[in-house]
């Protein structure tokens, strides 16, 4: 879905492959009540950032939770958007609203009808394997 995507840029056309790095729990790094998802676009660091009150709210609203599988479905809608739409201007950093955040998610799982149905997120390892090649 997208943890792992291309999009055509609005403004240049150029495609852009947007691939999921991590999930970071902004707190740690930027003293921010945030979740920031790292992708990179045509090998440009990305970050989204989800507000840990959306959290909240979702879990209030359904009793359920936003897992890191499904944070990452969020963030990777959210940029595909934003691609799309013309709102990426090459910026790091893109904050997300709580209602941005339900509003994705709520896309996000109309797509995929289940949260079973949400790719594993790969590993570091798995990313940036190469692939090998058997010699004689």
């Amino acid at each position: 879905m997208y943890e792992n995507f291309s999009v055509a840029d609005r403004w240049s056309g150029e495609e852009l492959h947007c691939v999921w790095k991590a999930n970071v729990v902004a707190i740690a790094t930027r003293h921010a009540d945030a979740v920031d998802v790292r992708f990179d676009v045509a090998g440009r660091p990305v970050w989204i950032a989800l507000p840990h009150p959306a959290w909240v709210e979702f879990q209030k609203r359904t009793g359920n939770v936003i897992t890191d599988r499904l944070a990452a479905q969020i963030a990777g809608h959210y940029l595909q958007q934003a691609i799309v739409s013309g709102y990426d201007n090459g910026r790091e950093m893109y904050t997300m609203t709580v209602d941005e955040v339900l509003a994705h998610l709520e896309a996000v799982m109309q797509e995929a009808r289940d949260t079973n149905n949400l790719p594993i997120l790969p590993t570091e390892r798995a990313i940036n394997a190469e692939p090998k090649i058997a010699s004689n």
